[in-house]
């Protein structure tokens, strides 16, 4: 934690070991997020976390800062580099916050940085305010294509649609957010969705104190899951935290017990810590996100044919068969 020189709250940064021994037993890729905090404080909560083998989401490390600026993120990234350090074919995918690309080329200097094709999609439709229906098919294609043949194949017919569009997409740098070109496998994880499966999971907690947000942990749950991987077949048991596959799971995160049973050390007891400093903003706290323009305008959905199952015309309309007299 860190603080103020008048001792008033300033940043947090949580990693629990369960998540610490965790990331070991995982693929190195990790996906940074920030989300507002709903209380008179509008802190930020930010958050790292990646996949485990089964694509389950596995949280790495959290914490609240003031505000998202290059020094929130300086202390936070470089708390998390000395809490996991650096991992060979390790990658960092964010929507690329101005500050989250200063601070990663600064402190991960050796560390692919991706970008969120959905946030990258999101900046072409906002600053070209074109919807590009087409487009947006073709680009997702093209970000994820495996063929160095299907990508500029692809990419001809952006340029062919919208020349400001593919320029665009060059400037940000294809080995930036194409997997074709991507200097270490970034697998399927060509988003930032996960960091904002968390944020939406956590909408209510964002609401409460910063005391009692950080305390909004909840042990792992009594399941059993079958995984199938190969034509194998492995069981998962998180109540045992065993796995026949996965070690991902062997620490638990138990929860926390009664306040009277907890052995704080004198050195914190001791400690001062204040409330933070705010200015509450005009009007009613948002409860929902901004939604991007590539998220208002989805298009509607375009029904096929009941007889031939091609767009484009309905069963009465339909060529396919002769219509009986």
């Amino acid at each position: 934690m860190r603080k103020t020189r008048d001792n008033e709250f300033l940043y947090v940064f949580i990693a629990l070991y369960a998540f610490i021994k965790g990331f070991e037993c995982c693929r190195p890729i990790v996906v940074v997020d920030g989300s507002h905090l709903k209380t008179p404080y509008n802190g930020t909560f930010v958050s790292a976390s990646t996949l485990d083998g089964a694509g389950n989401i596995l949280p790495l490390a959290y914490g609240v800062i003031d505000s998202e600026n290059d020094r929130s993120w300086t202390w936070f990234s470089e708390r998390f580099r000395e809490t996991y350090g650096i991992r060979e074919n390790m990658c960092i995918v964010s929507y690329r916050h101005e500050s989250i690309n200063k601070v990663v080329c600064r402190i991960y200097p050796e560390v692919a940085h991706y970008a969120c094709i959905w946030h990258l999609w999101g900046n072409v439709c906002k600053k070209y305010k074109k919807r590009h229906d087409v487009l947006s098919h073709v680009f997702y294609s093209m970000a994820k294509a495996y063929t160095q043949d299907e990508f500029d194949k692809l990419m001809g017919k952006v340029q062919k649609a919208d020349m400001q569009v593919a320029e665009y997409l060059e400037s940000v740098g294809r080995d930036k957010w194409a997997r074709v070109y991507a200097s270490v496998n970034r697998g399927y994880t060509m988003t930032s969705n996960i960091a904002e499966c968390i944020n939406r999971y956590l909408l209510a907690a964002r609401e409460l104190p910063i005391y009692d947000f950080l305390e909004e942990v909840e042990p792992s749950t009594e399941f059993v899951y079958t995984l199938h991987d190969g034509g194998r077949r492995f069981i998962l048991n998180l109540n045992n935290k065993t796995c026949s596959c996965l070690k991902t799971y062997d620490v638990a995160m138990d929860p926390l017990p009664d306040e009277r049973e907890w052995k704080i050390p004198k050195y914190i007891l001791e400690d001062v810590v204040l409330p933070p400093r705010y200015k509450r903003p005009p009007g009613r706290p948002k409860k929902r996100r901004d939604k991007p323009l590539s998220e208002l305008f989805t298009g509607k959905k375009r029904h096929a044919c009941s007889t031939c199952r091609q767009l484009g015309h309905n069963r009465r309309s339909c060529s396919f068969e002769p219509r009986r007299k």
